[in-house]
């Protein structure tokens, strides 16, 4: 793990940190870290805490207690903020009568860039063409791209992106992974990266951190929680009873699903070994997808629901 600051980059890191709003415990007790060179996921439902989460980080929103650090500082003792964080809340923020570059060169004095810098980030996220239509006539697609070329101004060092995937289509799902990892893994940057949505940014992210409720319930590589998922395997055979006894055999727990047998933690090809050997006859064979959605709810889950 690299330092705070410094040549190996740039750490963010997150300890105790609560807020309540009356009532609401937005964000309790959170403990994470951020590294330099990765991209991580910030996931939870809707509500869980993330945009406050975020909010705090960059000092718009004063925590109850605990920290919220950028390279060992905090957001308002950074000497020059624009080129150590850049940030996207969100991508409602623009002049509708403005255009996007006349938007960016607004902000280019406080990120202290010129337009040279404007016309840069304005290729990088692939609005150059569109640079001189009004933000009023764009898509949200578009915003989302002008919200990630503005936070890009200053070349920051750490990007914290909250659910940049929003209105995008699946080309530009696809381009923004490749941005942000090649940013990630190219240049060393530290990318955070909020979504409710696990399958958004499963192709994307190297690490992950998972909230509810506004407390961590899961932190590490995205490995490591594909690891935890179960495999299921779903089975078409003309003797089912064959099937169920071998599942029970093998301690393999066993359901129906639309009329097929799915067994629960095994793959296809022990099934198939299985199978064989037992002479079981197959006329289908294949992965439930969804395993690591399954992980995600669980873990998410208030816990009522999690009670047997």
């Amino acid at each position: 793990m690299a330092e705070d600051g410094g040549a190996d980059g740039t750490v963010v890191r997150i300890s105790g940190l609560t807020k309540s709003f009356g009532a609401v415990h937005a964000v309790d007790r959170l403990d994470m870290v951020v590294r330099p060179g990765a991209v991580t996921g910030f996931l939870g439902p809707n509500g869980a805490g993330k945009t406050t989460t975020f909010r705090m980080l960059l000092g718009l929103v004063a925590p109850d207690a605990g920290t919220a650090l950028v390279g060992g500082r905090r957001y308002a003792d950074l000497p020059h903020p624009t080129t150590v964080v850049g940030a996207a809340l969100e991508s409602a923020g623009f002049h509708p009568g403005r255009s996007a570059r006349d938007h960016l060169l607004t902000y280019a004095p406080f990120a202290g860039v010129g337009e040279g810098r404007c016309e840069e980030v304005l290729a990088q996220v692939g609005l150059l063409e569109a640079a001189d239509r009004r933000v009023g006539g764009y898509s949200t697609g578009m915003r989302q791209r002008l919200s990630l070329a503005t936070a890009l101004l200053g070349d920051p060092q750490v990007l914290v992106l909250d659910e940049p995937a929003n209105g995008l289509d699946p080309e530009g799902i696809v381009w923004l992974r490749m941005f942000l990892r090649h940013l990630a893994h190219e240049r060393g940057r530290t990318v955070l990266v909020s979504s409710h949505v696990l399958g958004e940014v499963q192709a994307s992210v190297d690490d992950v951190v998972v909230i509810a409720r506004g407390r961590l319930v899961h932190e590490s590589s995205l490995d490591d929680l594909v690891a935890l998922a179960t495999p299921r395997t779903r089975v078409v055979s003309p003797d089912p009873d064959g099937f169920v006894a071998l599942a029970r055999d093998r301690g393999w727990p066993v359901s129906r699903e639309d009329g097929d047998l799915v067994l629960d933690g095994t793959t296809p090809a022990d099934v198939g070994a299985a199978a064989y050997r037992a002479g079981l006859e197959i006329h289908g064979l294949g992965e439930v997808g969804g395993s690591l959605e399954d992980v995600f709810l669980r873990l998410t889950a208030a816990p009522e629901e999690n009670a047997p």
